[in-house]
């Protein structure tokens, strides 16, 4: 049943007749209360969805700089750089990643389990609107998490984490988020019980994650792993990320932005025929 008035119909009495709810173009009221319940999940639990992945985070940090010092030279391009100043901003949006990617595997999942997917599926939301508000709660909680260790970073002695290029540590941090995200709805769409999403974090996200150039260099990499290295999306998204901290990178961060951007475009309509179709959604 469309929402839309008639041609021709007078508008304002269609808005004067009490009961009769009209929604035009965007249901703006219904979007913000989906994203306002993912946000406020996650928030609940702050201290297993924020903290814990943040205090993971830092481990890495402290582990590795405790091992070499935190002083052992990287080459990155044409530039040297410290090892602590190398790896933090690695850290700092592979936990984002991570983040998003688990928050909005979750979302679905929970509610095809339980019995409660209706609760997505019977509000007066589109399916743009359902996916934006299930993105838009991914990359909140990855904000949180990427805020929480940048400023942990910060005030850990021999790191330097000094913003140099902060539009590209938006577009990497919020796009790359974003693009996890996406991966975790098409997840939660597909599986049927926490193991198939726990499978996908354990032997794809995690993986290329950790090969993705987090704590070393490409550029002297063998020329097979380095090969692996250009094909892995998440490599242009941490280097990138890393651009905007040492103003260095081991990609061109102009072709890594329109992969990312790219990849995001594809993903978010994939992910919005599937929701439009109900694909294991209405079964």
């Amino acid at each position: 049943m469309s929402s839309q008035p008639p041609f021709g119909e007078n508008v304002s009495a269609i808005r004067a007749a009490p009961g009769v709810p009209v929604i035009r173009q965007v249901n703006w009221g219904g979007l913000k209360t989906l994203y306002v319940k993912e946000v406020r999940r996650f928030f609940k639990v702050q201290l297993q969805t924020i903290w814990a992945p943040a205090i993971t985070t830092l481990l890495f940090l402290i582990i590795f700089t405790v091992a070499t010092g935190g002083r052992q030279p990287v080459h990155v391009g044409a530039a040297t750089v410290p090892f602590a100043d190398f790896i933090a901003p690695g850290l700092i949006v592979m936990g984002m990643l991570q983040t998003a990617f688990a928050n909005a595997s979750f979302s679905l999942l929970v509610g095809k389990i339980q019995g409660t997917i209706v609760d997505y599926l019977m509000p007066p939301l589109s399916s743009a609107e359902l996916l934006a508000a299930m993105v838009g709660g991914a990359v909140t909680r990855a904000a949180c998490v990427g805020a929480a260790v940048w400023v942990a970073m910060a005030l850990w002695p021999g790191v330097h984490v000094t913003p140099v290029q902060p539009f590209a540590i938006l577009w990497f941090g919020v796009f790359g988020a974003v693009l996890l995200a996406l991966v975790g709805v098409l997840t939660s769409i597909w599986a049927e019980k926490f193991d198939h999403a726990a499978a996908v974090q354990n032997f794809a996200i995690a993986p290329l994650t950790l090969l993705s150039g987090t704590f070393y260099s490409v550029t002297h990499l063998a020329p097979a792993f380095r090969a692996f290295s250009h094909v892995n999306p998440f490599f242009y998204i941490i280097s990138g990320f890393r651009f905007g901290f040492l103003g260095v990178a081991d990609s061109p961060v102009l072709l890594g932005g329109a992969v990312v951007l790219g990849l995001d475009v594809a993903l978010g309509l994939l992910c919005y025929t599937l929701l439009r179709r109900g694909w294991k959604l209405k079964n």
